[in-house]
């Protein structure tokens, strides 16, 4: 279906517009990722429904992306790997954000931890994305770092039990998706933006 869709998009991209081979690279890469987004959402919103935590759900998604967005971190190879994982952590971890109950000492112990996680290691890239801009890489790592800081300040001041989770385990969890021992995991390759300069002689 995927194939489908995006390359039925593509033909009338072609053949509306004068594109290059990079260019139309870009845009094929963006439309798959647009189609995994929003087929992955229907199946995820579609399980909160039935599991009636449709609220704790986007909540958490909206949290999560806060810190995704400018962390980056890892992408599944295949599309079935990004909806199972996907699945079983946004609406696995708002279940779990609803019942766990966690102290102030330990959220905060946890959180010097997971912020210079986050320090060391966003942004991560991809092999697909590499980020080449130096200052683009600085920029990110320090809004991550105090978007990180940020989400362990409310996770502790905050007195619902819920949202004091989702803060902190959304943290947890890019923090992992941007460690360098799950893209080997993985065998996917790291900072990919070290890989890209040298290739192109830059």
């Amino acid at each position: 279906m995927k194939k489908i869709v995006v390359e039925n998009m593509m033909n009338l991209i072609k053949n509306n517009g004068q594109y290059s081979d990079e260019k139309l690279a870009e845009i094929k890469y963006g439309l798959e990722g647009l189609y995994l987004t929003f087929s992955k959402l229907i199946v995820i919103f579609l399980l909160a429904y039935l599991l009636g935590v449709i609220k704790e759900v986007l909540i958490f998604l909206i949290i999560y992306n806060v810190i995704r967005t400018t962390s980056f971190g890892l992408h599944a190879t295949k599309s079935w790997i990004c909806l199972l994982s996907s699945t079983v952590i946004f609406i696995g971890f708002p279940l779990l954000c609803k019942y766990l109950v966690i102290s102030n000492d330990f959220k905060l112990i946890i959180g010097l931890i997971l912020i210079l996680f986050i320090y060391k290691n966003a942004p991560a890239d991809t092999y697909k994305r590499p980020i080449v801009s130096k200052n683009r890489r600085l920029f990110f790592k320090y809004s991550s770092t105090f978007i990180a800081i940020s989400f362990i300040y409310c996770s502790i001041l905050i007195s619902n039990n819920f949202l004091s989770n989702c803060f902190l385990l959304s943290l947890l969890i890019q923090s992992l998706m941007i460690s360098p021992t799950i893209y080997k995991m993985f065998n996917l390759p790291y900072n990919n933006y070290i890989t890209y300069l040298a290739n192109n002689n830059i």
